[in-house]
Formats: C-alpha cells, sequence, structure tokens
C-alpha cells in the first residue's frame, strides 16, 4: 500500500474551493482522498480502474 501522507495532491483547476476531490499519483495507479478531509480516508485504484472510472464519469457528463 502507499504511504499517502507524503504523496503530492492535487485538484482540478476548476475547482475554487476546498470542497474537491483531490489525486496524486502512485506507483501503478492513483489515489484519491476528499479535499475537506485531507487526513481521511483514501481510495487506492490501479491504473486499469482509474481509467475505467475516468471512462464512466465521461459518459455521464456528455
Amino acid at each position: 500500500m502507499a504511504d499517502t501522507e507524503r504523496l503530492q495532491w492535487r485538484k482540478s483547476a476548476r475547482c475554487d474551493s476546498s470542497s474537491c476531490v483531490e489525486v496524486a499519483q502512485i506507483d501503478g495507479g492513483i489515489a484519491l482522498r476528499d479535499g475537506k478531509d485531507p487526513g481521511g480516508p483514501r481510495l487506492i485504484f490501479t491504473a486499469r480502474q482509474w481509467t475505467s472510472f475516468l471512462a464512466w464519469a465521461r459518459q455521464r457528463t456528455e
């Protein structure tokens, strides 16, 4: 499991508050956390899972 404390977290440039999700690249995938609760739980996705999630999310916004 990744040490998510030392990651470089980033959020969308479109986010104008702390209530956005933040992502960080880890070995083999992506970590995701709630920007309002940076010390809270994280979701860890493999690269394949992240790609599938993004494809699913894009379908919902078209």
